[in-house]
């Protein structure tokens, strides 16, 4: 049974990353860490998922789960591969798929199994506080709530529900809910396509269509997460 939170100490050697949705653009992607001087020998990069689909590299994604410092949670275009023999194909080939149909069985075996082993949620240690990343939205008031609807769920289909929200729910940016996620210091997301980095009370999205050739990818270095809440008339807890 694959851990749905998977959790991170600090990192005392090196700077933590966030980037926003790669769907297949790792080269773009590593161009932008390259532009950051990002050291794979100390620092981290924290994704927010949607590492497959519309993009011309999906087949590198294997490649990339295999780095030590790379680290994602699981978006709905990777659950798409994780459901692979049961999800409604049509949709799926709509929205990118396309390049899952041109490999063979055991290759779509091989990345159902590694795309399944990908957390739901991340929780991440850092000098001013705990930040958690998710793919779409929390979908409680607290964090704590959310580990333990993960952790603990009352049922299976609870537990379906609790996860398709993660991944495919809008409802925050879309109501324009400024509340936050009291009890962490910061939750970064992406899912939802913008031109800029928006912050909405205490949770940051950080999709900017770096998979679109006029977008680019953010990367956040987590570090810099209190200022950037406090610019947003945010309160920082410690």
């Amino acid at each position: 049974m694959p851990e749905l939170i998977k959790r991170f100490a600090k990192n005392t050697a090196g700077r933590d990353f966030a980037v926003g949705d790669i769907h297949g653009c790792f080269t773009k992607l590593q161009q932008a860490l390259d532009g950051i001087g990002f050291d794979p020998a100390v620092d981290r990069l924290f994704s927010v998922g949607d590492l497959v689909d519309r993009g011309p590299e999906c087949q590198m994604a294997l490649e990339w789960l295999a780095k030590p410092w790379f680290h994602p949670v699981r978006g709905n275009h990777d659950d798409y591969v994780c459901r692979y023999d049961s999800c409604e194909l049509g949709n799926w080939l709509v929205n990118g798929g396309g390049w899952f149909l041109s490999l063979n069985s055991d290759e779509q075996a091989e990345y159902a199994v590694q795309f399944r082993e990908l957390p739901i949620a991340i929780e991440l240690e850092t000098d001013a506080g705990l930040v958690g990343i998710v793919h779409a939205d929390c979908p409680f008031p607290t964090w704590a709530q959310t580990v333990a609807e993960l952790t603990a769920p009352e049922s299976p289909k609870r537990l379906k529900l609790v996860k398709n929200s993660c991944m495919w729910s809008r409802t925050r940016i879309e109501m324009v809910d400024t509340s936050g996620i009291p009890d962490l210091l910061a939750i970064v997301v992406g899912h939802t396509p913008l031109r800029t980095p928006a912050i909405l009370g205490n949770v940051v999205h950080i999709d900017t269509v770096g998979w679109r050739d006029e977008g680019y990818f953010t990367l956040m270095d987590l570090s810099t997460l209190p200022a950037v809440i406090e610019a947003a008339g945010v309160t920082v807890r410690g």
